[in-house]
């Protein structure tokens, strides 16, 4: 995913330089390439070596060591550099680098480095909100830096506060949401539903499908990825939303109606990924269901059909996808469904093929438009749905 990107990670005096080295090591995982600069106070930590063994890059701390590749190191090092992370940031840092002060290594190459910068601030409570260091921050912020907010629990001297370095995969995903994909999709706004819609029948029972959401999940994450503005309507899934993406809890097929039409209006793109009942139970007045010979007998009425209004209220401009999850006749009845529904792209998947449908990592699904249709090969559902946003910005092409 990070092939041929340069990763700079600037790491200061904090006792959370300890996490840092994870995160040098799932960045090389994913094939970047890793550069680490370290202030003196930092080595105090931990030890440069280790940065040295997991980058295969030489850990720089010394602003005029000569032992290096290039004859103006931190300028060489800037130039290569996809994006910067300093994690952990101390105040010490954070000020230097907020007041042009360029001393060291790290501070040297920042000031250096065109593009895009993330500052992740790790220290005690108190000198976190202290507002010098608050102003600090505020201040990188309005020249285009990101700020990654601070976990909040115990800290190295046992107190308790925001002001923890948050765990590796989010400081991951932070650098992954910058350079991990081209931005083809800045600027659109994209709505995914993912999940099951649960019907209540009472208090105990309900009616749902096997859903887990995580095709819907895979395909918010991508869509962020790529640039987008995305809104997750979600119902009950197995697994968590992505980060830096809106997220609306539904509980019902009503729920979700509710919150996708509302939505819809201001949406370039709408993805209906979800698996909604399509049934609800009727109650009577007094909401108990009604019984019959002394047995529940459930009476049920249809759902709405979200796909069908989408498609019937679809303004000029607008992408409208859907998913069709069939057991037999599946061209046919997923084709039936592309007018029907006056949707733009179906994508359709069989219960039947193993490796494709619910709970599963990986999907098969055939693209069908009104140009006719294409299986895509089995891919994990993440790859999925890159492919799917690729077909979906040839419709807008």
């Amino acid at each position: 995913m990070l092939k041929n990107k340069t990763i700079v990670l600037g790491v200061s005096g904090s006792i959370a330089a300890y996490k840092t080295a994870n995160l040098a090591r799932m960045l090389k995982k994913l094939g970047a390439n890793v550069h680490v600069l370290m202030t003196k106070n930092a080595a105090n930590f931990i030890n440069p070596i280790t940065f040295e063994t997991l980058t295969q890059n030489r850990c720089l701390i010394d602003t005029f060591d000569r032992n290096f590749q290039y004859s103006v190191e931190h300028v060489a090092i800037a130039k290569q550099a996809d994006v910067v992370m300093i994690a952990p940031a101390s105040a010490n840092v954070i000020g230097k680098i907020a007041h042009g002060i360029a001393d060291d290594m790290l501070t040297t190459t920042v000031m250096a480095c065109p593009c895009k910068k993330i500052i992740s601030p790790a220290m005690n409570h108190n000198m976190f909100h202290n507002p010098i260091v608050q102003a600090n921050l505020k201040y990188l912020e309005s020249f285009g830096y990101e700020i990654v907010k601070p976990d909040t629990g115990m800290l190295a001297n046992g107190d308790m506060g925001d002001g923890r370095m948050p765990a590796e995969a989010l400081l991951l995903e932070y650098i992954l949401k910058e350079v991990a994909f081209e931005k083809d999709l800045a600027g659109k706004k994209v709505v995914v539903t993912a999940g099951a819609t649960r019907e209540a029948i009472d208090p105990v029972r309900f009616i749902t499908n096997h859903s887990t959401g995580k095709m819907g999940i895979a395909l918010a994450k991508a869509a962020m990825y790529r640039g987008a503005d995305v809104t997750l309507v979600k119902g009950h899934t197995e697994a968590e939303p992505p980060e830096f993406v809106k997220v609306v809890e539904t509980e019902s097929a009503e729920d979700m109606f509710n919150a996708v039409t509302e939505l819809a209006p201001d949406s370039d793109i709408i993805i209906k990924a979800a698996a909604v009942a399509d049934y609800t139970p009727v109650k009577t007045a007094d909401e108990k269901i009604k019984k019959t010979d002394g047995a529940s007998s459930i009476e049920l009425k249809r759902t709405k059909d979200i796909l069908a209004y989408l498609g019937e209220h679809k303004r000029a401009g607008q992408i409208l996808c859907g998913f069709s999850m069939e057991t037999e006749n599946l061209l046919e009845n997923s084709s039936k469904k592309l007018t029907r529904k006056n949707a733009d792209m179906i994508c359709a998947n069989s219960l039947r093929r193993e490796g494709a449908g619910f709970g599963t990592d990986t999907n098969i699904v055939t693209v069908i438009t009104a140009d006719g249709a294409e299986e895509l090969p089995k891919l994990s559902k993440f790859d999925t749905a890159n492919a799917i946003l690729d077909r979906i910005l040839q419709l807008k092409g």
